[in-house]
């Protein structure tokens, strides 16, 4: 569930940084959606007093995650650059980490650890692709320039932050293996962290 939701948050800044997909808006309905937002957010966190216990620290963190998810989506609308659109990404990131790490305090021992390695590596995940989608469209901005030399410049750094997204990720996965790996003992212990080195290429 968590890679899926990775993947589709790559897909979607992908689409938001190369065409643009946050139209602008005028100041009126800036301060009018900005009101809503706060409302929204109010209202969310009083609908958490039902709750009890991780039960509510749930509720709340997904109540905030969502404004802030919200009011980073409200500013790349009204000031459309590749950062604002940029920090939707990271919003999203860690609204989504918030949340699951909330919900690993209903675990205990090693399956805890392991949830938060888990929830840690999806948002080292995110974090990388909306990275690489940012330096992606810098490189589509050079290739704009029909210069052969710009072309193979725009090439060399969406290559590069592809590579720079795929190295965060399997440092990311590795640390959730090496985290599983605590339940084992002894030579079995070692056995599976090498084993998780080898398959993250990990030195």
């Amino acid at each position: 569930m968590i890679k899926l939701k990775v993947t589709a948050l790559a897909a979607a800044l992908a689409l938001a940084f190369s065409a643009g997909a946050l139209a602008a808006m005028s100041k009126g309905e800036y301060k009018n959606a900005k009101s809503d937002i706060a409302a929204g957010h109010k209202s969310a966190k009083a609908a958490c007093g039902s709750f009890a216990a991780n039960a509510r620290d749930i509720c709340m963190a997904e109540a905030n995650g969502k404004d802030k998810v919200a009011t980073a989506e409200l500013e790349a609308m009204y000031q459309p650059t590749k950062k604002t659109r940029y920090n939707v990404g990271i919003a999203k990131a860690e609204a989504d980490f918030a949340v699951a790490r909330e919900k690993c305090d209903d675990k205990a021992g090693n399956d805890k650890a392991v949830c938060i390695k888990e929830a840690q590596s999806a948002q080292i995940g995110a974090k990388a692709d909306a990275k690489a989608a940012m330096k992606t469209a810098d490189a589509n901005e050079v290739a704009s320039d029909k210069t052969a030399a710009a072309r193979a410049t725009a090439g060399e750094k969406r290559t590069a932050a592809r590579d720079d997204a795929a190295t965060e990720k399997r440092k990311a996965e590795y640390a959730v293996a090496k985290e599983k790996c605590d339940t084992f003992a002894a030579d079995a212990k070692v056995v599976c962290i090498s084993e998780a080195k080898t398959r993250f290429g990990q030195s």
